[in-house]
């Protein structure tokens, strides 16, 4: 789960990490009276959107009509809903820092990098944390002034803390700024969440913007359907994330591009099949369905007779492919071809992958 720029400065704030003063906007009137509340003489304009490159989103204003102006023309032109106001800052060199997952090493990784692109990488032992020596180091790689280094170990440590106690599978902080008087601030944010822990984070869950999401997504999940819009134009239904991605693979082997990252889990019912299916073709760009099941938990039949039935529901007008394998095959076969329907039945993986890509291409 991402949340905006003005979210993750409350998190790091709450956390020791300082930032410019701002204000959430949401009209040119308030993005006016914040930058009277800021004082001073010159403002940034932020678009708040959870692309991580806003291209022309951030503007400069060097008078409180130019901030109005520029919130106008942003609203209106990227038809954002949300503006942040903040004081200008003073840049003196511009680094940035980045927190990850290692899942080589499970570790927290934590990147940084100076203006010139140089890169240097430390893991963090989860019992230690970020140690002052790591920081430090750090700190001294990318340039960091010796004056300031206590201060940018600080951040660094309190970055991290931030990251672990709130379930973050990632963070950003691009540009980290050394201003003119060497005060080292955080001037973007940007935080992803594992959605796995949202349960025990309910300050983090509250901040979900679901109108930033995908809404195939969003209604994918009310299903207990793990749903991924992806660009291409066959789609895939499939029980079990690896079986997924292994499918995914394979489609694009045989020179195909798959339209979705669809897992059903292990407890498929006709209801979930046929909402799924309904996902799919809201795809305008879809041209072939390949279902690609191995029967363990979920029976091969069961499977069967619910693609038939939501094929029959939808009146499905686009070529299926479906290969099954495991508990009850041969039934769930029989049931396909029994059915009536213009199923294309495939042996393996390959063999399925292979025909849906044809499909997909009118052969």
């Amino acid at each position: 789960m991402n949340i905006h720029e003005y979210q993750g400065k409350d998190v790091l704030r709450r956390y020791g990490v300082a930032s410019p003063r701002g204000f959430l906007c949401h009209s040119p009137q308030e993005a006016e009276e914040a930058a009277l509340r800021l004082g001073g003489r010159t403002w940034m304009v932020k678009a708040q959107v959870h692309a991580a490159r806003r291209g022309d989103g951030v503007r400069q204003a060097w008078t409180v009509p130019e901030v109005r102006k520029h919130a106008g023309a942003l609203l209106a032109d990227l038809g954002v809903r949300r503006l942040l106001v903040e004081e200008r800052t003073e840049i003196r060199q511009a680094f940035s820092i980045h927190m990850a997952i290692d899942r080589d090493t499970q570790r927290v990784v934590l990147m940084a990098s100076d203006e010139g692109g140089g890169a240097h990488t430390v893991f963090v032992d989860p019992v230690s944390g970020l140690t002052a020596g790591q920081a430090d180091g750090i700190a001294r790689r990318i340039g960091i002034p010796g004056k300031s280094i206590p201060q940018a170990r600080t951040l660094m440590q309190n970055l991290y803390r931030a990251f672990d106690e709130c379930d973050a599978s990632r963070a950003e902080i691009d540009p980290l700024v050394l201003t003119g008087d060497g005060r080292v601030i955080a001037l973007d944010a940007r935080f992803g969440f594992d959605p796995n822990a949202l349960y025990r984070q309910p300050e983090i869950a509250a901040l979900r913007d679901l109108e930033e999401e995908d809404a195939v997504e969003i209604e994918a999940a009310k299903f207990g359907l793990c749903y991924v819009t992806l660009g291409g134009d066959i789609g895939t239904l499939v029980n079990g994330a690896g079986l997924a991605m292994a499918t995914m693979d394979a489609i694009r082997l045989y020179g195909g591009s798959p339209a979705n990252f669809l897992d059903v889990g292990g407890g498929a019912t006709a209801e979930r099949v046929t909402e799924a299916f309904k996902l799919m073709l809201r795809n305008r760009k879809l041209r072939a369905i390949l279902v690609n099941v191995f029967g363990g938990i979920m029976r091969c039949d069961l499977v069967a007779q619910s693609v038939v039935d939501a094929a029959r529901e939808l009146d499905l007008r686009v070529p299926l492919v479906v290969r099954m394998k495991g508990l009850n095959e041969a039934l769930g076969r029989s049931i396909l071809a029994a059915s009536g329907l213009a199923v294309i039945g495939a042996d393996d993986m390959a063999d399925a992958a292979a025909k849906a890509v044809a499909a997909a291409r009118g052969h």
